[in-house]
């Protein structure tokens, strides 16, 4: 569509002319059709076409016109061949277009003759230059808007709206290779409608001085005949001629061309000659008329036909807002148009298959974007599937309130289909709320009207700002207030406070944009956006993502000694798994625990320590993804971080890291939440380690009895993390070196290990490898909390330009970086593998 924009081309017995737009935009093309003789005795005359539609709506009658009369029949801007694209497609904008090409055609005074439509432009044009135009002849032409549609602009805008969005959607969103370019229902049209406001139109009728002739069928099924009788009404000086045939209705245009020109010819004649009444010279009694207000009776019920579209578009009104097309179904009532029960179950309808369609969209669409960024970093599977039990038990009540409060039922169908809410317990809801505000609504509005309708778009207007406030204030109460009237209400206070204000608890997106930055400077400093994943090349994308464990802890099998026994459990099914994992456990003669994590993860997400058989089934059971099985090895633990520059003899330990794993004791009388909430450094992971140990959170421990509260070395899993450096040996250096040296193509990364104690460590003995990280993995002795957040950031800068370093080294030795393609690969892989996470937390 871009490269190939729709071209407007004038037909071949067109001209064109370029005008002025309105308000100094681009100057507009706008084609026509010139007819008759130019030296005519007569006054031209101009005819206005309707929407949609080109001037071969008129054209006919312009040849009936053309022996003795010029007629012009422009094609208005965005129809036609004339200019489509315009800032305004309304009648006023037309007009003034319109006034332009009179301009340009030297015409400084004609007849005006608007079909459809183009009566709004006539209309819109003899208010704007009165002293340029002879005669207003309005030809099946709109009028007072409180003909049109539903009556009330505001209810047609939307209705319009609806509309163009709908056609901007099919004629850019369908292939259809340009056939739909020429017309019809183009947005060109629905613009028109849009743009246009018929409620000025009432009084540029009472205001228009001159000679009128109102020509119409009586049969028309698109402009009403009680339109044509109002203008009429509003003309006091205007001639009506109603047709009352069989052929009577709005395209008189083409299958009466001559009857209509011999009409027009002998009102332009006799206005003219002075013949025709003008304002002061019309009847007094038609001047009485004119200044009666608008009657509502006046306008006729909708029968047949007419009736089923009403009631049709009335239910696809309530799909763009329930409650004005309720409002516009009472107001349609209240003048007679429509009876009360049609209009209520049209609107009812609508309302039912609307909710459910947002049911259905929350349920089909809304699910699976739970379990992908961003929806699945703040929602868990047990967030979700506590509120779906929420919303099963007190749905009804809160379905019925939504239902009187605009703007609050899109998120709360919708949210109802996305947590799974059972189908038939949500269509009787809506039956049960639908059924009990539509007659409501409806009713209020045919007894009270305009007023309503005027009330409640203030109401809809101030509803949702008011829900805010409301929420904002309520929230405040009962995050803020209600907390510190309790003592575990204070502490969780606390620990939302100490999260938000030390960094080494920050989330990832806020502590990162540093580093991410530090790490751009570098890639664009060595010219190679991936030279990176080049720092190991033993491992797949250097271990940036996406990396395999099993593979990485292969690489150390000239060690055995010094890896904690694991294996690779790959099988197809559950049972397969439980099957291997017990053959693991009998060739390494491992008893409970065991620990089994992802192989491939991050930040210990996966990770659980299991106890029993039951456990291990459970696990393996929810495990889509192949998963490691490892020994359990007890002791403590530490992050050893250690990079060799290629060509060096030896490595160098970076930093290490002291893993703590947070403990409270129990005094005898106070719970384990107590407990919790009163540890100073607990309270800081508050929520994450009552939800651990939400089953044990009322027990007593005794008096001395030391409760752990983590078992895994992870700093986001609530394990605590100090400077290491006073653990640092030349035993343990060397003990590192040796292992890493047999590792061929490794040269950066962090171990974690364990040992029985601290002085094995240091001994350079007895410790073993639980994981062995690379390119992305961190000197995660940053997270002390004696840290400041800038003595991170440096240290990290320092990481990542060695790790550049020895990645440009390898690259001058033959190792070649991933492709952008590779690295794409392992990134969705790591994503998939992060996606079963979700259910793999014990």
């Amino acid at each position: 569509r871009w490269r190939e924009p729709f071209v407007e081309r004038p037909d071949d017995d067109e001209k064109s002319v370029i005008v002025a737009a309105p308000a100094g935009g681009a100057p507009v093309r706008i084609a026509y059709r010139e007819l008759g003789p130019a030296a005519a005795d007569g006054l031209p005359v101009v005819l206005i076409h309707g929407s949609p539609g080109d001037n071969g709506e008129v054209t006919r009658i312009a040849l009936a016109l053309a022996p003795t009369r010029r007629a012009i029949a422009p094609d208005l801007p965005g129809f036609g061949g004339s200019t489509r694209t315009i800032p305004n497609y309304s009648v006023r904008a037309h007009a003034e277009y319109v006034a332009r090409l009179l301009d340009s055609l030297r015409i400084s005074r004609a007849h005006l003759v608007g079909f459809s439509m183009g009566g709004g432009v006539v209309i819109n044009l003899a208010d704007l230059i009165p002293e340029r135009v002879a005669s207003l002849t309005l030809l099946s032409a709109i009028g007072g808007q409180e003909y049109e549609m539903f009556g009330e602009y505001h209810l047609n805008h939307l209705i319009h709206g609806v509309q163009w969005a709908g056609l901007w959607g099919l004629i850019n969103g369908v292939p259809h290779f340009g056939a739909w370019d020429g017309g019809g229902l183009t947005v060109e049209y629905a613009r028109n409608f849009y743009d246009t406001d018929q409620r000025p139109l009432r009084g540029m009728l009472t205001r228009w001085q001159g000679p009128a002739l109102v020509i119409q069928g009586d049969k028309d099924p698109l402009v009403d005949p009680a339109v044509a009788r109002e203008s009429y009404r509003l003309i006091p000086q205007s001639e009506m001629v109603m047709f009352g045939d069989q052929r009577a209705d709005h395209f008189m245009a083409f299958e009466r061309p001559d009857t209509l020109a011999a009409r027009m010819v002998d009102f332009f004649s006799r206005t003219e000659r002075g013949a025709t009444a003008v304002r002061a010279t019309a009847a007094p009694d038609r001047i009485r008329a004119a200044a009666r207000p608008f009657d509502p009776a006046s306008v006729p019920p909708l029968v047949g036909v007419a009736l089923g579209l009403m009631l049709l578009l009335l239910a696809a009104a309530t799909f763009a807002s329930e409650d004005l097309a309720c409002i516009a179904a009472g107001i349609l009532v209240g003048r007679g148009t429509l009876d009360f029960l049609p209009a209520t179950i049209a609107c009812a309808i609508g309302i039912v298959l609307g909710d459910l369609w947002l049911f259905g969209m929350g349920r089909w669409l809304g699910r699976p974007a739970l379990t992908r960024a961003p929806l699945r970093w703040f929602l868990s599977a047990d967030a979700i599937d506590r509120g779906s039990a929420w919303f099963n038990q007190r749905g009804l009540t809160l379905i019925l309130l939504t239902r009187f409060i605009p703007g609050t039922r899109l998120p709360t169908y919708f949210t109802a289909g996305v947590l799974r809410t059972g189908a038939l317990r949500f269509l009787g809801a809506f039956l049960i709320a639908a059924v009990l505000w539509t007659p409501l609504l409806v009713g209020a509005s045919a007894l009270f009207g305009q007023e309503i309708l005027n009330r409640f778009a203030a109401f809809q207007r101030m509803a949702i700002p008011g829900l805010l406030a409301i929420a904002v204030v309520l929230a405040a109460v009962f995050k803020i207030l209600v907390p510190l009237a309790s003592w575990k209400g204070r502490r969780m206070l606390l620990s939302r406070w100490r999260r938000l204000t030390r960094w080494e608890f920050w989330p990832r997106w806020a502590f990162y944009p540093p580093v991410v930055i530090s790490i751009a400077w570098l890639v664009i400093k060595h010219r190679r956006p991936t030279l990176f994943t080049a720092v190991n090349p033993a491992i797949p994308g250097g271990g940036f993502v996406g990396e395999s464990k099993a593979r990485i802890l292969a690489g150390l099998a000239h060690a055995p000694d010094r890896i904690a026994r694991w294996r690779l459990i790959d099988a197809p099914d559950a049972t397969a798994r439980m099957t291997a994992l017990e053959a693991f456990r009998t060739d390494a003669d491992l008893a409970w625990p065991v620990v089994l994590k992802p192989d491939v993860g991050e930040r210990g997400g996966g990770v659980a320590v299991v106890r029993s058989d039951e456990e291990a089934r459970r696990y393996l059971a929810a495990s889509s993804e192949p998963v490691i099985a490892q020994e359990h090895v007890p002791g403590v633990e530490i992050g050893v971080f250690y990079y060799r520059i290629p060509g060096e003899p030896h490595g160098h330990v970076f930093a290490i890291t002291d893993k703590r794993f947070p403990a409270v004791t129990g005094d005898g009388h106070a719970t384990l939440e107590h407990l919790i909430l009163a540890d100073d450094r607990a309270v800081c992971l508050a929520r994450f380690l009552l939800g651990r140990h939400a089953a044990a959170l009322a027990r007593v421990p005794a008096a001395g009895e030391l409760v752990p509260l983590v078992e895994l070395g992870t700093h986001s899993r609530g394990s605590t993390f100090f400077d290491g450096e006073w653990i640092r040996t030349p035993a343990l250096e060397t003990a590192i070196d040796d292992l890493t040296r047999g590792y061929h193509g490794f040269w950066f990364g962090r171990y974690d290990l364990r040992a029985p104690s601290y002085q094995a460590f240091q001994a350079g003995r007895d410790f073993k490898v639980l994981e062995l990280n690379g390119a992305t993995a961190e000197a995660t002795s940053i997270y002390d909390p004696e840290n400041r957040i800038g003595d991170a950031y440096r240290v990290l800068r320092r990481q990542w330009a060695i790790l550049f370093e020895i990645a440009g080294r390898n690259v001058a030795r033959g190792a070649r970086p991933a492709t952008l393609g590779e690295l794409v690969a392992l990134v969705r892989i790591h994503r998939r593998s992060l996606r079963s996470h979700v259910s793999l937390q014990f």
